[in-house]
């Protein structure tokens, strides 16, 4: 059984930057997603940053080109760099990971940003990130 444990998630400013780290355990998955999902309550969560096994990298358009995925040398480790941060990053971010069943760089990101699609299983308990003005 996969486990996904989230950490990093800590008080920030506006401007500022924060690294999330999610310790992976149990994954044997050789073609999959590894994505940053966050979610505000009483909002829907909402994909953040997927990875595939291909390394392949998306990102949601509210955080192109300050947020940065990464993955650690053994695979199982999935960083998110946050830079200039917004109060509307304020959420839970949750780390997920789920096999991955589409070939295209383009049906993967689509694939892989939906929560929809990452079984109860497939979810860290998450770690809040608070951005303050």
């Amino acid at each position: 059984q996969v486990q996904l444990v989230e950490s990093g998630g800590d008080p920030g400013q506006s401007g500022g930057s924060l690294r999330l780290s999610c310790a992976g355990s149990g994954f044997t998955y050789s073609s999959y997603c590894m994505s940053w999902f966050r979610q505000v309550p009483g909002q829907e969560r909402e994909g953040v940053a997927p990875i595939d096994s291909a390394v392949r990298r998306s990102y949601a358009d509210s955080v192109k080109g300050r947020f940065t995925i990464s993955q650690g040398n053994a695979k199982n480790t999935l960083y998110l760099q946050m830079n200039s941060l917004k109060p509307e990053d304020t959420a839970m971010y949750y780390c997920a990971a789920v096999p991955l069943w589409v070939a295209s760089a383009t049906l993967s990101a689509i694939y892989c940003l939906r929560a929809g699609n990452y079984g109860e299983d497939d979810w860290g308990k998450g770690t809040l990130v608070s951005v303050s003005s």
